[in-house]
């Protein structure tokens, strides 16, 4: 061979696997696995199989798995593990084919309906009688039905609580019973075991199944015990409940129940419903796709994308001892679970009518995007990120996501305290340009730290989200954007936050929680919020500025608990309401001392808040009706508080009509502050 020839074919065998032609596999619903795959008249029958021969192919060339349109139907999720990863140069892509729409769906038809007396139509699933299958939700024509509930509308009230029980304090005790009204729980329902009582209390839904009912006292009691003592909020009221899955209050169009023992459904149709042609869909698979690295061993999932595609219905009921206690929902697992997952997105993918969270991801999972997606009417949550704490293995932790313009919208539907955004043990997370509303709790929640304990998470970036139509008085105690814990580089800026309401106390539009650190909140337009646009509960050393606040019912600023450190420094935001008070506590004009050296030694008293160069305004009260807790803003100001700070009209364009631009002559400008525009929060077009 001569050298030239030689030398032309090493430099051939060199030439990166980039630059392979791109393969492409398909997948049709009418398709078959004993097909090549390889062409659009040759179609694989499933998911599974066309990942297997994507497998075949790892890092040799870039794959492309295209799904054509229609029904992908899963009763398990599938699984990807590291051996299907791609490269940068080779990645592996789940598309949708052209124009088409695939749907991957864990739900299976419910069909063979029977109309019976009453107008409730029935039929019967041999999977639920055997003990195989039972389900919690049902989709009529795509839309959630709701199991048979008492009352149909509003809610009952806990009578009382067994002795020894607390009432406000210790609020967090377990409780596993309670005293009803006479009538509101009947011992005679059917499967009463089945039945489950749903307690809206704090921050929390409860989730309990019947045990026992003592009829002679008016006593229930639970097979789990709630997180959290039977009261309405931090009050001596009882909580609200309701009663799901009672045959015998079957009564309502919309209603199911589902009898466990002889597999029979029941169903009210809505009015226009023809249930000799309505889709009725019941979820089977408990999720979607998973996706298993490992990444203490360094055996990531990389580079595998997914695309314009459709994930619906998925199957979950809490565990025994579960009552969903955690905060935000956390326990409740998610349609694509992801641990490891590293270089990879989601993108112009629609997930909706989901039973769990949309996307959870786990330990080990860095870099990945999830773009222009649109999550919807979703049992718990939208996307929650969560990784490996400061004492676990260091390549367990997750962080430098991108979340970004992505519509996310009625959530919570099961689990109503989810929460649409949680970062949890995480870090270098960016949530950007989303649009998020019509939750019934917090919209973006950041960190997982109690007090001032060491945190993994920091440098998280949120940014340009639209956040409204929060809360919706169902819970309290929760807010549009909620932080916790130490979070040292985290910023949140030019977010459009507005109508946030709570059921007692809460409803705030920026929130921070205990322990919440070192973390800048600027350049954020909140208003419209049923108590202040921005709270501590208490915190250390946030920097708080050149924000708008406006239109608080309650109140507008609050800071609780006082400690021995500074707790904000809350300089150039403008302020403005026309009913409550500026600020219900007094905290932030006290005082602490501390001391320093060898030998203690007390040096001059510092103050918990510093605030200046604030403007603030009621076009309804004179500056000596303004209350701080009992002190006017004259007296305020007397004492060395907000020494710069005005009582002025900020001069908006149209407060009234929510347009918060300012005109030329404001004071707040001459003041230096800098004007914002918010008008691109939420999703990008």
């Amino acid at each position: 061979m001569s050298p030239t020839l030689y030398s032309a074919l090493l430099l051939l065998t060199a030439i990166p696997c980039s630059a392979q032609q791109p393969v492409e596999i398909f997948v049709a619903a009418g398709g078959s696995d004993a097909n090549s795959g390889r062409s659009v008249q040759q179609p694989f029958a499933t998911i599974t199989r066309a990942r297997d021969e994507a497998r075949k192919l790892h890092g040799t060339a870039p794959v492309t798995v295209y799904l054509r349109g229609g029904l992908h139907l899963l009763r398990q999720p599938v699984v990807f593990g590291p051996e299907d990863s791609g490269s940068a140069t080779t990645p592996v892509t789940y598309a949708a084919y052209r124009d088409e729409k695939p749907v991957i769906s864990g739900g299976v038809p419910v069909t063979g309906w029977t109309k019976g007396e009453k107008g409730v139509w029935t039929t019967t699933i041999p999977d639920v009688k055997a003990g195989r299958w039972y389900f919690s939700q049902l989709f009529v024509d795509g839309k959630l039905r709701h199991r048979a509930r008492t009352p149909n509308e509003g809610f009952l009230r806990v009578k009382g609580m067994p002795e020894g029980t607390p009432k406000t304090a210790n609020y967090h005790k377990e409780c596993r019973s309670f005293e009803f009204a006479a009538g509101d729980i009947k011992p005679e329902w059917r499967n009463l075991t089945d039945v489950e009582v749903i307690v809206y209390h704090f921050w929390t839904d409860s989730h309990l199944p019947i045990k026992s009912i003592d009829a002679a006292k008016n006593i229930v009691t639970f097979q789990s015990a709630a997180s959290k003592v039977f009261t309405d909020d931090f009050t001596e009221n009882g909580a609200r409940y309701i009663v799901e899955n009672v045959y015998e209050a079957l009564d309502a169009p919309g209603e199911w129940y589902l009898d466990r023992t002889t597999g029979v459904l029941s169903y009210i149709p809505m009015a226009g419903e023809d249930m000799t042609k309505a889709q009725v869909i019941a979820p089977v698979a408990s999720s979607l796709i998973t996706l298993n690295g490992e990444p203490e061993k360094r055996r990531f999932v990389q580079y595998l994308n997914f695309r314009g595609l459709t994930f619906e219905y998925t199957n979950f009921k809490l565990p025994a001892g579960d009552s969903n206690g955690a905060q935000g929902s956390a326990s409740v697992p998610a349609a694509i679970q992801a641990t490891g997952m590293r270089n990879s997105t989601f993108e112009h993918c629609t997930f909706r009518n989901l039973g769990t969270w949309a996307i959870d991801l786990k330990a080990g999972s860095r870099n990945n995007q999830f773009l222009k997606n649109d999550l919807s009417y979703l049992a718990a949550g939208g996307i929650r990120v969560n990784g490996g704490t400061e004492r676990e293995h260091p390549l367990r932790a997750s962080g430098g996501n991108l979340i970004a313009d992505n519509r996310l919208h009625h959530w919570g539907e099961v689990f109503p305290s989810a929460v649409g955004v949680l970062l949890m043990n995480t870090d270098s997370n960016t949530v950007e340009h989303n649009d998020i509303h019509d939750g019934w709790y917090t919209g973006i929640s950041i960190g997982w730290r109690w007090g001032y304990e060491r945190s993994v998470s920091r440098d998280n970036r949120i940014e340009y989200n639209h956040i409204y139509t929060i809360g919706q008085g169902l819970l309290s105690d929760m807010g549009g954007i909620y932080t916790l814990g130490v979070s040292p580089g985290t910023v949140i800026r030019y977010n459009h936050i507005h109508d946030v309401d709570s059921n007692q106390y809460g409803g705030w539009g920026i929130y921070h929680d205990e322990g919440s650190t070192h973390i800048l909140t600027e350049k954020n337009l909140v208003y419209n919020t049923k108590y202040c646009p921005f709270n501590i509960h208490y915190a250390k050393e946030v920097t708080v500025r050149n924000n708008i606040f406006a239109f608080g019912r309650i109140d507008q600023v609050t800071l609780g608990t006082v400690e021995p450190h500074v707790s904000v420094y809350f300089q150039n935001n403008i302020v403005y309401w026309n009913q409550g008070v500026l600020m219900s506590k007094d905290k932030p004009d006290e005082t602490y001392r501390f001391w320093v050296g060898p030998r203690p030694k007390y040096v001059d008293k510092k103050i918990t808040a510093d605030t200046d160069w604030n403007v603030f305004y009621n076009p309804t009260q004179k500056p000596e009706d303004v209350l701080i807790g009992k002190t006017s803003f004259v007296d305020w100001q007397k004492r060395g508080k907000d020494p710069h700070s005005k009582y002025a009209d900020p001069m908006f364009v149209d407060a009234s009509k929510r347009d918060f631009r300012l005109r030329p002559e404001s004071p707040a400008l001459a003041m230096g502050f800098e004007e914002f525009d918010v008008s691109s929060a939420g999703a990008r077009k």
